[in-house]
């Protein structure tokens, strides 16, 4: 005779130290334990002698089916405020189904959050259909409402955007957060909640640790200002003409252009020594103030190693500054 019941394994030890551990070994090693609907067999054996003679003899089998765990992880994956103007925005978060069991999972975006300087519009919700980790207009498919994911496999992992729009109006270095939450379509709450009847195989669901729902945050700041860069280069060989020959003095000029309002922060220009040319040593400069190439107090470096980098600053809206060198071309 059989005897059949149910085990929640995320808090439960298993009392039997007989209790089929070849079936615990062979088991995946998953976030939310064994898989659900697993079935966990035990058969205990006896050993003794009747009359000189050794005889076994075996209990009956009990079986154990590894009910289905509700757990759920989500997390932005921007390492910071995203920068936006106004208009189209995006923010990335990755959800991991923890539990031990196929499920999906129920998305909502909460774009008006307390302390907010503005709020952002919710476009759309956006699963990464290619798996790239960049939201692609036309190709990562757009959830429809309720704004549900497929069916995930126990510790499978997906990216999410969220699409956004920042309003006109808003000012230099105001900030607005989105917190985007993932609930398990079977259900949640409390952990120990059990769902009868609503996990593999018709086990029950018991919510973990977790509370089957998860909550992250996003965050946007609002950034008026952006900066533009043209280069340009001016040509003299050793004959006095502006032809691109053996020995010709390239002069290169990088332009960076503040546009909008507010301002820019930590501004540094670099550039790459071209291949075929030498560098010029003591020709950088800064708004035509010359620079040194070494490492030292002032705001440049150069070799051809390194190439050349200008540290700027702050720059507010509306400020040019300049940036040349010179390099000949190789003999």
């Amino acid at each position: 005779m059989n005897t059949q019941t149910h085990l929640y394994l995320s808090s439960t030890t298993l009392v039997s130290t007989a209790l089929a551990l070849a079936a615990l070994t062979a088991a995946p090693a998953l976030a939310g334990g064994v898989t659900a609907g697993t079935l966990i067999e035990n058969t205990a054996v006896a050993s003794y002698e009747e009359a000189g003679i050794a005889r076994n003899v075996n209990s009956n089998t009990v079986t154990v089916r590894v009910d289905e765990l509700l757990d759920v992880t989500l997390t932005s994956l921007d390492p910071g405020p995203v920068t936006a103007r106004p208009g189209d925005a995006v923010l990335t978060f990755e959800l991991t189904n923890q539990g031990n069991g196929p499920e999906a999972f129920r998305l909502l975006a909460n774009t008006a959050v307390g302390g907010n300087d503005f709020d952002v519009t919710l476009r759309a919700i956006a699963i990464d259909s290619n798996g790239n980790g960049t939201y692609d207009e036309g190709v990562d498919a757009i959830l429809t409402a309720p704004e549900t994911t497929a069916v995930l496999a126990p510790d499978a992992a997906l990216t999410v955007f969220v699409l956004v729009t920042v309003p006109d109006g808003v000012t230099d270095a105001q900030t607005s957060n989105v917190d985007l939450s993932a609930e398990a379509v079977t259900g949640s709450g409390t952990p120990g909640t059990a769902f009868a009847g609503a996990g593999v195989d018709g086990g029950d669901a018991i919510v973990g640790n977790t509370g089957a729902l998860a909550t992250a945050r996003g965050s946007l700041v609002n950034a008026v200002a952006s900066v533009a860069l043209v280069k340009s280069v001016v040509l003299r060989d050793p004959f006095g003409g502006t032809s691109a020959v053996p020995g010709t003095i390239a002069t290169f000029t990088i332009e960076a252009r503040v546009s909008g309002t507010g301002s820019v922060a930590n501004l540094v220009v670099r550039d790459a020594i071209p291949a075929g040319t030498t560098y010029a040593p003591g020709t950088l400069t800064l708004d035509t103030a010359p620079l040194t190439d070494a490492t030292d107090g002032d705001a440049g470096t150069a070799s051809d190693a390194d190439g050349i980098a200008v540290t700027i600053g702050s720059v507010t809206a509306g400020t040019n500054r300049a940036v040349t060198f010179e390099v000949t071309l190789d003999q």
